[in-house]
């Protein structure tokens, strides 16, 4: 069976809600079909309707491209390793979600049953995805220019702020704790609410020295990662 092109027009309309999503992103879509499938999960597809996982492939690479771009002419002097962690931070599937929920991303989703069910507009996977093929179908309406435009515009000032924020609290603070001869921190799970596809996590960070701080977040990973940053700061102040 013969594959369907990457990019195939439909000619299709907006519909009021994706028109009104166009002025969130800055972006009115010449081939607006481009826009219409980006948002649509793979859990809505069919033989006559493609999904946005081709998008998110291309989006990944774009937005990687444009954030090392950026990275280097913010701070011409900084290393690889200097550099690494802050396009990580950048790039990250968290940060990709924060994006998206800013433009409210989550509202024009196309889901399929089972997906809205589990409230697919909230997860963060689902929407950093999302972000992702909408910053590929930027960039197949109007080239990288545009394309780029978009993610400064929607990263705004985490471009500037990330030298601080690219951090990693978990690896500072075994650090911290092996400088002082002590074993690597502990992570204990104190509670957990909330349904299953929305889970909240609470996590408490300790060190040796009997010092802790708890956290709560959406996910274990971040939970222990803002543990330890609070850990961190009350340890620097006490110090």
């Amino acid at each position: 069976m013969a594959q369907r092109p990457f990019f195939q027009s439909d000619q299709v309309k907006l519909s009021a809600d994706l028109k009104a999503f166009e002025g969130r992103i800055g972006h009115k879509f010449a081939k607006p079909e481009l826009l219409n499938r980006a948002v649509t999960h793979a859990s809505m597809s069919s033989a006559n309707r493609d999904d946005n996982q081709r998008l998110e492939f291309l989006g990944d690479r774009v937005l990687g491209l444009v954030m090392a771009e950026a990275l280097l002419e913010l701070d011409p002097g900084a290393t690889e390793g200097q550099l690494a962690p802050r396009f990580n931070a950048l790039v990250r599937k968290e940060t990709c979600a924060d994006v998206a929920r800013e433009i409210d991303m989550g509202a024009v989703l196309k889901l399929g049953r089972s997906e809205m069910l589990s409230g697919g507009r909230r997860k963060q996977a689902l929407l950093g995805d999302a972000i992702e093929a909408i910053i590929a179908a930027v960039y197949m309406d109007g080239g990288f220019e545009p394309a780029k435009k978009l993610i400064l515009r929607l990263w705004g000032d985490r471009v500037q702020t990330v030298k601080q924020d690219a951090r990693d609290a978990k690896t500072a603070l075994q650090e911290w704790a092996q400088a002082r001869g002590y074993p690597p921190p502990s992570y204990v799970q104190i509670d957990r609410q909330g349904p299953d596809h929305a889970p909240v996590f609470t996590i408490s960070a300790q060190v040796e020295n009997g010092a802790s701080a708890q956290a709560t977040a959406p996910s274990k990973r971040q939970a222990e990662q803002a543990a330890a940053k609070l850990l961190l700061t009350k340890l620097e102040k006490n110090s």
